[in-house]
């Protein structure tokens, strides 16, 4: 089979073509990032965006970004509420505020919903963490003060909440990453505290009926990353050889709990990491440890089945790295067009035996030969050259 048998050009056409080809019209279209911040890539997701709105019915973009910064981007693209430059400099994580591509698309979706009736919405689906983790104030505070009436005192008041949450910096200590004694996360308050978070969780299906759907969404939303953080920092304190691989799963099984609220407000375009929307387990070497755990992606794709799709993204030449020709990097570098779609599973049948790509830019995760056929499609860019590390 010839390559150019299994792939397009990369334009609105071509996507439409893309889902129909999908055994169910996705409610979750993940475009993978073989590499973050690739300037032409970012341009690239917005193009896609655009045509996925105008012609696919898609109404929610979501990116691997902190969930509840997402709220601020929310906001102003539905009410206008702030500036631009405000919600770019507090509504992303990561460094990612300062792309030029995600100022774009915040600019462009609150363009449309001002034009239009049925409105765009946005959203962070990563927790509020990185190796390390917040405090878990915004998340119990913002819950508790959504649980409107007598009953939250019954479970805590604001003063003792207040109080076992202390200074945030004990919490957001960096350090704690490689530290676990200097992790708070199993300490008498912690411990509390995950008792109490639980406590209004379930207070709060027990109130559900007097929020509005908004309250209800948001106090779901705080209520969950305020139980996946607590947890988070319960597994930063511990020192047993399965803290990274659980520290690594518990990540990306808050990142699929917030997929599944998107999945409601489908469908919808995400957008992140390779890793994270892959169907097949995820590996990393780590010190003298292999670890392994399931992304976010995985899960995802156990809940949904066909309604969960997966385009990763692959790059040729990056930078000044030209793919060896064996690899599917370098394969695909055969092809006529710069920007390709191609049927990954087609691909799979159709090359033998390519050879692992070695990248020596450790932001960029080459394709597994292996994987193709755990893949939907494959977002190929023959070049790259505005490559950043903004993070």
């Amino acid at each position: 089979m010839d390559i150019k048998d299994t792939a397009r050009p990369l334009d609105g056409a071509g996507v439409s073509a893309f889902l129909r080809s999908l055994p169910a019209k996705p409610l979750l279209l993940g475009l993978g990032e073989a590499r973050h911040f690739v300037g032409e890539l970012g341009e690239l997701r917005n193009e896609i965006f655009r045509h996925l709105v105008e012609h696919e019915g898609y109404r929610s973009f979501a990116i691997e970004s902190d969930c509840l910064m997402g709220l601020v981007v929310d906001d102003y693209i539905t009410t206008g509420a702030g500036t631009l430059d405000d919600v770019m400099e507090r509504g992303f994580s990561h460094g990612f505020g300062a792309s030029p591509a995600n100022r774009e698309l915040v600019r462009w979706m609150r363009a449309y919903n001002e034009e239009h009736d049925g409105k765009l919405r946005f959203f962070g689906f990563d927790g509020p963490l990185e190796y390390w983790a917040a405090s878990p104030r915004q998340a119990l505070t913002a819950l508790y003060a959504l649980l409107d009436g007598p009953l939250p005192c019954t479970v805590v008041t604001r003063e003792t909440l207040d109080t076992l949450l202390g200074p945030d910096d004990r919490w957001s200590n960096e350090a704690a990453a490689m530290d676990p004694s200097q992790s708070i996360g199993q300490s008498a308050d912690a411990q509390r505290l995950r008792l109490i978070a639980d406590d209004l969780v379930a207070l709060l299906d027990t109130q559900a009926p007097q929020l509005s759907a908004e309250n209800r969404e948001r106090a779901a939303l705080y209520g969950r990353t305020a139980t996946g953080l607590l947890r988070y920092h319960y597994w930063m304190a511990d020192a047993s050889p399965a803290r990274w691989t659980r520290l690594s799963a518990l990540r990306d099984a808050m990142m699929a709990a917030n997929l599944h609220t998107v999945a409601e407000h489908g469908p919808a375009l995400v957008f992140a990491s390779n890793l994270h929307l892959q169907r097949n387990k995820s590996f990393m070497p780590f010190g003298d440890q292999q670890l392994e755990w399931w992304s976010a992606g995985a899960i995802t794709g156990t809940r949904l089945g066909d309604r969960y799709a997966f385009l990763a993204s692959a790059l040729g030449t990056a930078g000044d790295n030209t793919p060896p020709p064996d690899t599917v990097e370098g394969i695909l570098s055969t092809l006529p067009w710069d920007h390709s779609l191609i049927d990954a599973r087609r691909l799979a049948e159709a090359i033998t035996k390519p050879a692992p790509r070695i990248s020596h830019d450790l932001a960029y995760f080459p394709l597994d030969p292996a994987q193709l056929d755990m893949i939907d499609g494959v977002v190929f860019l023959k070049q790259a050259v505005r490559l950043s590390r903004l993070g």
